[in-house]
């Protein structure tokens, strides 16, 4: 091999191996900021993922709005009409929050099964829902 052809191929090798690390950190940054969602039902059967960010959505519980302490820490059930999951949040809630309204909130599981919540977000308008909550209210209003 000529020396010219050496040193074409070696360039070659740095720019496929710069290519290579390029996506590597690119697919490796998706990772850690992508969050899933999960419903009450999935996070019980264990399909949510343990020690790691995720949302979960449904509504709240009726009656099951609790401020254990003086301080701004909340605890209510979040349902998907099928099983329902407790969170607890350390911040202020949304001014639209109440009980039955349809929230998502981000967090992780704790390891006694409470879903830990960074932030709570409540629906801001009466024709907005998730798709996979859409047909919870339905059936609510039904009932």
């Amino acid at each position: 091999m000529t020396p010219a052809r050496k040193k074409r191929l070696g360039l070659i090798m740095l720019m496929v191996c710069g290519v290579a690390l390029g996506v590597g950190l690119a697919l490796k940054s998706l990772d850690q900021n992508i969050m899933f969602f999960f419903t009450p039902t999935e996070v019980n059967s264990g399909k949510a993922p343990a020690n790691k960010l995720f949302r979960i959505g449904g509504m709240v519980v009726e009656g099951s709005v609790a401020r254990p302490g003086d301080g701004l820490t909340v605890k209510f059930d979040l349902t998907d009409n099928e099983q329902s999951v407790t969170v607890r949040f350390a911040g202020i809630l949304p001014d639209l929050f109440r009980e039955g309204q349809g929230i998502i909130a981000n967090g992780k599981l704790d390891g006694s099964g409470e879903f830990v919540a960074e932030e709570v977000l409540a629906k801001h308008d009466e024709n907005y829902m998730p798709p996979e909550l859409a047909g919870m209210h339905e059936q609510k209003d039904d009932q």
